[in-house]
């Protein structure tokens, strides 16, 4: 019986997938695209016929309400899944360690799971029988009945494990980690990895097969590089170089080829390849600020890009490899899905909530020489503010202070890893000390980047903003 129910599954992806072959018209007013909003604690609901925002699934507060100690929503709402028939979206908090089922007909939370620390990402099995949910603050994948929303199981794997996704003839699954250089694959039924395949970094957030799922593609954002695995001999096939802050990627079927599409988050730019034994550069797109999750509409006419500094989702057209729409969404979107036929009927907008934040301000960093670099994005919170800092390639194991606008005190200080990077938010009333951040009256605001507690400096600044 289990095995017959395994096959009908499997039978009813193929179908799916033959259903929405790239042959068919633009998206449709029934599909959606999703963003899970990280600081706001949202999931973000767009119409990808229009390319507008329909609203919010709110499923907690937004900074810094979260860190009281009688908070009891979601925290970090990060990573995004969905069933095979569509019905059912799953979105990962990794702050809270929960997964949240949302019936995406009507948009409301079906069931809540809590499950081990600092889970990443979750996707359902090909049956749709399980959701598997990598555990990345621990060592485990969590095995959750989608029916009754309890913990099934656990599957041992590399510690650290960033996302899992399935091969559609059920018997594999890929996992890729973000603390350790493998890929562990698991076989599904017994629910035990099978091989551990080697690769160049030991930090990968993503992983995406190519339409004929004859590879694996994943990203290396330490490094800025995708690694490719034939899912055949499972062995990697060649790396490619692609940039810094190499976040996700999508495939599209557009009419010429099979084409990849990759965030560089630190370029920002999503850089389209082709695909095949000898992957190409076709082309780099700009987009927003800080380009994250991207997935591709069904019939590989469009890619969405969510813009994790910006708020929003850039609409990329294949055809001209340019961005001809943007949409606004929540603080921080992280992961990005789009989903096809999940509204029956009507407007697709009930239970949805009006957007409550407001544009961020992004100010690039810059050295007097040398390669070190860095962002910061400030956004308003009603009575306060995040002020969001990222620095890359300074000194490592270092104290670096970050000073705005000549204030004598520094706005925060930040230690660097082994690596030189170091990311960190201070939350407070930073329109005062930032005129830059006041909204419709914009002043220059200058921010300095400096070693230890040295005062500010512009002539001896590690980092400074771009003037």
């Amino acid at each position: 019986m289990h095995t017959t129910k395994s096959l009908c599954g499997i039978a009813l992806a193929a179908a799916l997938s033959a259903t929405l072959a790239p042959a068919h018209a633009l998206p449709g007013a029934q599909d959606r695209v999703y963003t899970a909003d990280q600081n706001s604690n949202t999931v973000s609901v767009i119409d990808p016929s229009t390319n507008t925002l329909l609203g919010q699934i709110r499923l907690g507060n937004q900074r810094p309400d979260v860190l009281s100690p009688l908070y009891k929503g979601e925290v970090n709402v990060h990573g995004l899944g969905f069933s095979p028939d569509h019905k059912t979206l799953i979105a990962i908090a990794n702050g809270s360690n929960s997964v949240t089922f949302i019936d995406t007909a009507t948009n409301k939370v079906k069931g809540v799971t809590y499950i081990g620390r600092s889970p990443h990402e979750g996707f359902f099995t090909a049956d749709g029988r399980e959701v598997w949910v990598v555990v990345r603050g621990e060592d485990y994948i969590s095995v959750i009945d989608p029916a009754t929303f309890k913990e099934k199981r656990r599957i041992q794997t590399t510690g650290g494990p960033g996302m899992v996704m399935f091969h559609p003839n059920g018997k594999l699954a890929f996992v890729v980690s973000s603390f350790n250089p493998t890929v562990d694959v698991v076989d599904v039924k017994s629910h035990k990895v099978v091989k551990h395949i080697p690769v160049t970094s030991p930090f990968s957030p993503f992983l995406q097969f190519t339409p004929d799922f004859k590879e694996v593609w994943m990203t290396h954002k330490d490094v800025g590089k995708v690694t490719r695995i034939d899912t055949a001999t499972l062995a990697v096939k060649g790396v490619i170089d692609t940039g810094f802050i190499t976040n996700h990627l999508a495939f599209a079927k557009t009419a010429d080829s099979v084409r990849a599409y990759v965030t560089i988050g630190g370029e920002n730019m999503v850089k389209v390849y082709s695909t095949g034994d000898s992957p190409a550069p076709v082309a780099s797109i700009p987009t927003g600020a800080l380009p994250h999750g991207v997935w591709s509409s069904d019939d590989g006419s469009r890619v969405y890009v969510g813009l994790e500094n910006g708020d929003g989702v850039d609409v990329i057209d294949t055809a001209a490899n340019k961005v001809v729409a943007h949409a606004p969404v929540g603080q921080a979107p992280q992961a990005l899905v789009y989903v096809s036929h999940v509204v029956p009927a009507g407007a697709g907008a009930a239970n949805l909530v009006q957007r409550a934040n407001t544009e961020p301000v992004n100010i690039a960093l810059k050295p007097a020489a040398g390669e070190a670099k860095g962002f910061v994005v400030a956004r308003n919170l009603g009575l306060t503010d995040a002020f969001e800092v990222s620095l890359y390639k300074l000194k490592p194991d270092t104290v670096y202070s970050v000073y705005a606008s000549g204030q004598a005190a520094p706005v925060a200080s930040f230690k660097t890893n082994p690596k030189g990077m170091a990311n960190g938010t201070a939350i407070g009333p930073m329109r005062e000390v930032a005129g830059s951040l006041s909204g419709k009256q914009a002043t220059a605001s200058r921010i300095l980047v400096m070693e230890g507690d040295a005062p500010a400096n512009p002539a001896k600044a590690a980092l400074t903003s771009v003037q």
